[in-house]
């Protein structure tokens, strides 16, 4: 007797979204470990299918399609050159890739944001190191004028899912992957920054940029979603076989803005 069982299919997975609270015509951010899901009819393509048909034809489907390899302010940089000595350290530097908007894929934000950023009409906001990809009518208007120094501010992606009135989907992660969050930093009294360095691929040269921009961190982000977890704003559920948070994006950076004026403000004084 074969032991072969089916995989999750898109019917499925679509009646667990729409039962999540997915609204037809919306724009929707997801950050996925799609392992978590457990094994789909057609990979990455069911889950992403499914999401565009519970959205519909008037929805977007929104993907983070960050990096970090190309910089030399990034954690992960600043790990990987410790204990190195200054030639290493150049060496080093000089092997980092140029980032290109077309070509370079994202690193660590999963299968599926890899998969909506290769579908043909996806487009990608032209940030270096926080871009997102889209699907959807409203692609362009979410990922167009992507600032050099917002990363996750007003001026980008995520400041246009707040502007639409989005949702965002958090499916089998926790809040230390919702990006939306980082929102709330920016709407601080005088926040916290610090310089940046990465490079592009310009005209297939690598060109280095230096900016000032708000000096990001997601420590306490568990701690801040603990606490929306006890507000009725957060949906909660299963897609798949993966744990899952659909959150109103307004209800969710409006709360943590409050939350980090009196705990991280409090903590400065």
């Amino acid at each position: 007797m074969s032991t072969h069982r089916p995989g999750w299919t898109f019917p499925r997975l679509a009646d667990d979204l729409r039962a999540l609270g997915v609204r037809p015509g919306v724009c929707l951010l997801v950050h996925c470990g799609l392992r978590r899901v457990g094994r789909l009819e057609r990979g990455p393509a069911t889950l992403a299918g499914a999401l565009r048909y519970v959205l519909g034809p008037a929805g977007t489907l929104l993907v983070p399609t960050h990096n970090d390899g190309n910089s030399t302010t990034s954690r992960a940089h600043l790990a990987a050159i410790a204990g190195m000595d200054q030639a290493q350290r150049g060496r080093y530097e000089a092997a980092l890739p140029g980032w290109d908007r077309r070509t370079t894929p994202s690193q660590r934000m999963g299968v599926l944001a890899e998969y909506v950023r290769c579908t043909p009409g996806a487009v990608r906001s032209d940030h270096p190191q926080t871009s997102f990809a889209a699907l959807g009518p409203r692609a362009r208007q979410l990922t167009d004028d992507h600032d050099l120094a917002c990363h996750l501010g007003e001026r980008s992606p995520v400041g246009g899912l707040y502007a639409a009135d989005g949702q965002i989907l958090l499916l089998g992660l926790g809040y230390e992957a919702c990006t939306a969050l980082h929102l709330a930093e920016y709407r601080l009294p005088e926040p916290p920054t610090r310089d940046y360095h990465c490079f592009r691929l310009v005209d297939g040269l690598r060109v280095p940029l230096h900016f000032r921009g708000l000096d990001l961190d997601d420590r306490d982000f568990p701690t801040v979603g603990a606490a929306l977890d006890e507000t009725p704003v957060v949906r909660r559920g299963r897609v798949g076989r993966a744990d899952a948070r659909l959150l109103p994006a307004r209800a969710a950076v409006d709360f943590a803005t409050t939350w980090f004026a009196a705990n991280r403000l409090a903590a400065r004084r």
